[in-house]
């Protein structure tokens, strides 16, 4: 596999694989602890949903200035290094209970990932500009996004074992030791990077960076204030009187408004022979925000769905196989725990206003009667951070086949363009939600408990999706891209990628507000369609820009 392609893509495809194993495992248990009423901080559905969707989002937005600075300033190696060890630091203090030090620690993973993200992914479509490697770009970010999902793959495993065996903190430090060991995989490998690395410096006609931060990130932060404060109407679903239902998402939303007049300032700015390649490029960004609004649903709405609505009880051989690995919960049954629970965490109103609802998951809640166990008797469940393995399992399984897939259009001359990759990409994503809303009626509308094979049948078409865009969207940026501005091009993919996830964490807070579940994926499944359509009415001018520059 590695034969035919560049001497530096083992090292960038571990050092990935062992960051994705970090931000994974965080991820995985990262709404679970908030919601968490003994360890955790007992925040809602809503509240954590809203906050890790403001975490998500802003761990994509950051991405624009690292790009930034790596290209004109640092240089890719130090940025990647940089960004590396303090997206580590971050998962070491995450698990400390406090909220002053959570924050602390979600900011240091915030700016870290803005200096890593980009620049690896830029670093190797570096090597693949070389002419030797040019058609073989696609495959190679095939691999590296493979990569990416052994370490969400087995991240998970690690950090359910852990958080059983000793606790949430236990779980966070792993995260930072994969973060760790993937920075010094990067540095292993730097005999194979030469020049690649290097900044490209400051070009002509570049903005200075003062006035990137005078006119951007300050512009920015003005904007999020205002967002903040700016008030709404209050009503009973939006109790806080917020704009877009909270008050991070309207600081997110009015602070990403001078960020993306920025990017369409590239495009009126831009040389005469960079227009079209930078406008398709916008158009691109446009449409897989609706994509990551839903993709990103697996770390909120879909771990809700495995840990609520999914049967996860252990039998026989698997329970025993369970408790060697230590992945299992142990739940004992009581008659009244629903009653005593909804008597301690009932909605607390002080002058007829909701100031806190809690609504941690008890497991026996949706089970059916005559499926509960005797009084005091235990159960065994697989912990729910499990299922979040199940999307990069698919990746790894499916890779192969979906590149063999191309490889063999290629070679008869009918492989599909990078665009219309990307459109089927949509396409497929849009139909996997249809087996979420099956999944719905099956369970009675979340008053059963469903077989966990629903959440792998979804995550196995979505994943097929994922693999004809995500991967494909980073090759485009790359082949597209003006060199001067590659990262910055790359940073605006990953600034789609923010807004789609702020996106998503405002879908997954309104999950309470549907009493029919099945709407709730019917939107999303709209969503989607609609991106569908947009992008196949792009395709033909997008194939249209690429020829003319000579990609294919």
């Amino acid at each position: 596999m590695w034969k035919s392609h560049p001497k530096a893509l083992p090292y960038l495809f571990l050092s990935e694989m062992w960051e994705r194993f970090g931000y994974y495992l965080m991820i995985g248990i990262f709404t679970l602890y908030l919601k968490d009423v003994e360890a955790g901080f007992a925040m809602t559905e809503k509240e954590a949903s809203d906050l890790y969707g403001t975490f998500i989002a802003l761990v994509f937005l950051t991405p624009f200035i690292g790009g930034l600075v790596a290209d004109r300033y640092l240089g890719y190696k130090k940025s990647i290094v940089i960004g590396g060890l303090m997206m580590g630091a971050g998962y070491l203090m995450m698990g400390i209970h406090s909220l002053p030090m959570l924050y602390f620690a979600m900011t240091l993973v915030i700016v870290g990932n803005g200096f890593f993200k980009p620049n690896i992914s830029t670093l190797l479509g570096n090597f693949y500009n070389e002419d030797q490697f040019k058609d073989k770009k696609d495959e190679g970010y095939n691999i590296f996004y493979m990569g990416i999902n052994v370490g969400a793959f087995i991240c998970n495993f690690f950090g359910a074992a852990l958080k059983i065996l000793f606790g949430w903190q236990e779980a966070f430090m792993a995260a930072g030791v994969g973060m760790f060991i993937g920075v010094i995989v990067f540095l292993l490998g730097t005999k194979h990077y030469g020049d690649k690395t290097d900044k490209k410096g400051v070009q002509e006609g570049d903005m200075p960076f003062y006035k990137i931060v005078l006119y951007i990130l300050l512009p920015s932060v003005v904007f999020g204030v205002i967002g903040w404060l700016l008030k709404g109407v209050q009503s009973e679903l939006n109790i806080d009187s917020a704009v877009f239902g909270s008050d991070s998402t309207d600081a997110f939303i009015f602070a990403c408004i001078p960020i993306v007049f920025f990017y369409g300032s590239l495009y009126f700015k831009a040389k005469v022979e960079d227009k079209r390649p930078i406008g398709a490029l916008l158009s691109i960004f446009a449409v897989v925000i609706l994509f990551w609004a839903v993709f990103k649903l697996n770390g909120s709405a879909l771990n809700n769905w495995g840990d609520k609505y999914t049967d996860r009880e252990l039998t026989g051989t698997s329970q025993q196989i369970g408790s060697q690995l230590f992945l299992i919960d142990t739940l004992t049954y009581k008659k009244d725990s629903v009653a005593l629970y909804d008597q301690a965490f009932r909605i607390q109103k002080k002058e007829g206003k909701v100031t806190k609802v809690v609504d941690y998951p008890l497991y026996f809640r949706n089970v059916a009667t005559e499926k509960l166990p005797k009084e005091e008797s235990k159960i065994f469940t697989w912990s729910a951070n499990l299922s979040q393995s199940i999307n990069p399992g698919w990746v790894i399984i499916l890779t192969p086949l979906v590149v063999a897939f191309f490889t063999f259009l290629r070679s008869r001359k009918k492989e599909p363009s990078t665009p219309t990759k990307i459109a089927f990409g949509l396409l497929i994503s849009a139909l996997s939600v249809l087996v979420m809303v099956a999944a719905v009626h099956i369970g009675n509308n979340g008053a059963e408990k469903v077989s966990v094979w629903w959440l792998v049948a979804n995550y196995g078409v979505i994943t097929i999706g994922e693999l004809f865009l995500s991967p494909m969207g980073l090759s485009i940026v790359s082949k597209l891209s003006p060199k001067n501005i590659t990262a910055l091009m790359m940073g605006g993919w990953f600034l789609a990628t923010s807004i789609g996830n702020k996106l998503s964490g405002v879908l997954a807070s309104m999950w309470d507000t549907y009493d029919d579940k099945a709407n709730f994926f019917w939107v999303n499944f709209g969503l989607l369609m609609f991106a569908t359509i947009l992008m196949f009415t792009l395709v033909k001018k997008l194939n249209k820009v690429m020829k003319d520059h000579g990609i294919n």
